[in-house]
């Protein structure tokens, strides 16, 4: 079966032509990136990849939204799109369809993904385990967490909010930075320190701790500066970053009860190679009576290009499997 997969963020929406059957993808078409700035509904942007690919598009659609996916409206964060999900038969002709949340997708896509789209971070270097429960964990703009769930018989994705569980530190250095956050926000949550956004905090607070002046800059600029080691300030940050992200993925997966972590989102994609040689890995590991348990279990880094766009089109071919 032929549908549409769609992946809709605040700048951009990938579309792609996509083939699933039993409840899998079996081929994902070439993506085709448009600017949600220049189209101004989601329908006219539908209309211009039909216009592109010179082609009818088919009646199903699978389409992940950066945002929740609940009650009768979908707007999003960064552009003036509305998505009325009963509409969209009458709008897009797609009389099936699924409307996933962006994580939930990514987490589809850690659940179909070939062993070829996975790299090693960290633990036993093994396949994915087939059994059990797999923690999903992407730093972006914000902090993803889902569920995945899988035994011979299928798989189950549970999105979670586990981005707003409270920032624990384990130092010094992440008590100031927790310092300075709780002068902003009465309540710190880990999403506040690793998500992208958070490396100016971290970047800042260590400047405060080394009593150096600084100019202000974009978490953008600092993870440039960071990742190249052209600014030692900003690469300390860098590192403090994965420290502090190994912290959280191995409470996430401990509360999960998981066999396994994998890392998703492009800014684990940006420093997997710092990723690697941090202590991510001893942070990950470090908890205390169970530390044997988390050094035994496989964390991986997801590398499909397009894993939005994939997850999509497999929570399709999931809700239609049958």
């Amino acid at each position: 079966m032929q549908i549409v997969a769609v992946d809709i963020g605040g700048t951009h929406a990938r579309f792609a032509l996509a083939e699933v059957s039993g409840g899998r993808v079996l081929e994902l078409g070439e993506a085709v990136t448009l600017k949600t700035a220049d189209h101004a509904s989601f329908q006219l942007a539908w209309e211009e990849f039909a216009r592109l690919t010179r082609t009818v598009l088919p009646p199903a659609a699978a389409i992940a939204v950066a945002g929740p996916v609940g009650g009768e409206i979908i707007k999003f964060t960064n552009n003036p799109w509305i998505i009325r999900p009963a509409m969209i038969p009458e709008k897009l002709g797609a009389h099936d369809f699924v409307v996933v949340n962006d994580f939930a997708a990514v987490a589809h896509a850690v659940a179909q993904a070939d062993d070829a789209h996975f790299i090693h971070l960290s633990g036993p270097e093994e396949p994915l385990p087939e059994h059990g429960t797999i923690s999903v964990v992407g730093p972006g703009t914000g902090l993803g967490v889902a569920q995945l769930w899988r035994n011979a018989a299928g798989y189950h994705v549970q999105p979670t909010e586990g981005g707003h569980i409270d920032f624990a530190p384990l130092d010094g250095i992440e008590d100031a930075i927790l310092a300075r956050l709780r002068k902003r926000h009465r309540r710190v949550s880990v999403e506040r320190v690793v998500a992208g956004p958070g490396i100016v905090d971290i970047y800042e607070s260590l400047a405060a701790i080394e009593g150096r002046a600084i100019t202000s800059m974009t978490d953008k600029e600092l993870w440039t500066l960071g990742a190249s080691g052209e600014d030692s300030l900003a690469a300390a940050a860098v590192d403090r970053f994965c420290l502090s992200l190994g912290s959280v993925a191995g409470d996430l997966a401990l509360a999960h009860g998981a066999s396994a972590l994998v890392m998703a989102g492009g800014l684990g994609l940006r420093i997997k190679d710092t990723l690697v040689r941090s202590g991510f890995a001893d942070r990950f590991q470090a908890k205390g009576r169970f530390e044997g348990m988390m050094a035994a279990m496989p964390v991986k880094l997801i590398t499909h290009p397009q894993p939005g766009l994939f997850g999509a089109a497999a929570a399709f071919a999931q809700a239609h499997r049958h």
